[in-house]
């Protein structure tokens, strides 16, 4: 009859020969190899975390640049506002400055054309004399029916001229 059934473990030459195999192998693998698998497995354990630790420390120093470049523009920025501040104090300055010497040249200005009108009205009394003079000669030539030396007639007039005046005849 055959056997339908086999068991779960058979020992038979094959199966002897396959654990004899592996306990060679493993023997072997364990006197050549498995000092160089583990060095291995260190060294490429050790280069990982080298390498973890290498990206944190260049993640830290990444942190501390983007600090200092963060505090060196907020200080760019106030040194801008500062420099900003101060051209428009400059630029206040200047143009009270300006207004100032507007304001100095306008008076002169003023003052200048108070002292010419002042000439001006001088030399306009003064032509004003001398015409009202000449009139006051001819009309008293006329009514006098006769010449007045030229001698006597500065005195006249002026005497004519100081009466109008203090009788309130000016302009």
């Amino acid at each position: 009859m055959v056997e339908l059934h086999q068991g779960l473990i058979e020992l038979n030459w094959t199966s002897l020969m396959v654990v004899l195999n592996l306990l060679i192998l493993y023997i072997i693998l364990k006197k050549y190899f498995w000092e160089k698998i583990r060095k291995f497995m260190t060294d490429r354990e050790n280069a990982v975390q080298d390498a973890f630790d290498s990206a944190e420390a260049m993640n830290r120093r990444a942190d501390e640049k983007m600090r200092n470049y963060s505090a060196r523009i907020a200080g760019v920025e106030e040194e801008g506002r500062e420099i900003i501040r101060q051209a428009k104090q400059q630029a206040d300055a200047q143009a009270q400055e300006i207004l100032a010497d507007a304001r100095q040249q306008a008076s002169e200005m003023m003052v200048k054309a108070e002292k010419n009108i002042e000439l001006e009205k001088a030399k306009a009394m003064e032509e004003m004399r001398q015409e009202i003079g000449s009139l006051a000669l001819l009309a008293a030539e006329k009514i006098v029916g006769r010449e007045i030396e030229n001698v006597g007639q500065e005195a006249i007039v002026d005497d004519v001229i100081n009466q109008a005046r203090s009788t309130g005849w000016q302009n």
